[in-house]
């Protein structure tokens, strides 16, 4: 059987929902923000956040820290939902590069992964405005970790 035949594994565990997602930010730094999970697709996580007062820096801009709250929001959840069963994910390092500016509106953050392994996963996220502009971009490290019984 050559590679392009080789059944898949899927990317990510079955029987969660967006809902269930949405659900578990209830009571964490993702509700004040409005952070929503919208689409969870073959491999991706794909979820919205508002640029208003809530978001906004000083001088009127998406903050950075929000961005990048959204993008460990992205990545980790992603990441859990392709750990093994008795596994967790746990970051261990993140960076972005903020790239333009927006005032107002909603930015729309993608993660992909770049590696899931064993020990450790590499996602990348996107950050855009509505018209498609890049606006951040990311790359979030996770160690794959038990999980306390």
């Amino acid at each position: 059987m050559n590679e392009s035949s080789a059944p898949r594994r899927a990317l990510f565990r079955s029987g969660v929902s967006l809902a269930d997602l949405n659900a578990m930010s209830k009571n964490t730094a993702m509700e004040p923000l409005g952070i929503e999970f919208t689409e969870l697709g073959p491999d991706y996580l794909r979820g919205t956040m508002p640029v208003d007062a809530r978001t906004h820096q000083p001088y009127g801009l998406l903050h950075g820290g929000a961005s990048v709250l959204l993008a460990e929001t992205l990545g980790s959840s992603a990441g859990g939902l392709c750990a093994p069963e008795g596994k967790g994910v746990v970051g261990i390092e993140i960076n972005a590069n903020h790239l333009r500016g927006v005032r107002e509106g909603i930015v729309t953050g993608t993660a992909r992964p770049l590696h899931v392994g064993g020990s450790t996963q590499v996602w990348e996220i996107r950050i855009e405005d509505e018209a498609g502009r890049l606006v951040c971009i990311s790359r979030l490290t996770l160690a794959v970790v038990s999980r306390p019984a």
